[in-house]
């Protein structure tokens, strides 16, 4: 399964968020969606990318700290990592249910 980084997707916080989002926590959505399709490793990777603090990227996501200028692009890979992240949980989910599908089914004596 190859990665969609091969397609060349470039990520711009200025194109994902308004300026009249800067100043103001995240959508409770996109809060739940990151919260459910990152890893500890994803914000320490992207803190390391974008020289955002990991404690500053986990606030902006649980929405105890604002998005701004300097953050957004940190959330913005973020936002990438978990697209990424949900099209492999589907995909693993997809080979597990067609696995467990076939050892649950009746056969006959």
């Amino acid at each position: 399964m190859g990665s969609i980084k091969n397609f060349g997707l470039v990520v711009n916080s200025e194109n994902m968020f308004s300026k009249e989002e800067h100043g103001k926590p995240i959508s409770e959505e996109l809060s739940k969606i990151l919260r459910r399709n990152v890893t500890k490793d994803d914000y320490a990777n992207i803190a390391l990318r974008s020289n955002v603090s990991f404690s500053t990227i986990r606030d902006v996501v649980y929405r105890t700290n604002s998005l701004t200028k300097t953050n957004a692009q940190a959330i913005s890979l973020l936002v990438h990592a978990a697209y990424e992240n949900s099209i492999a949980f589907r995909l693993q989910a997809e080979g597990d249910t067609l696995f467990l599908d076939n050892l649950l089914k009746i056969r006959p004596h």
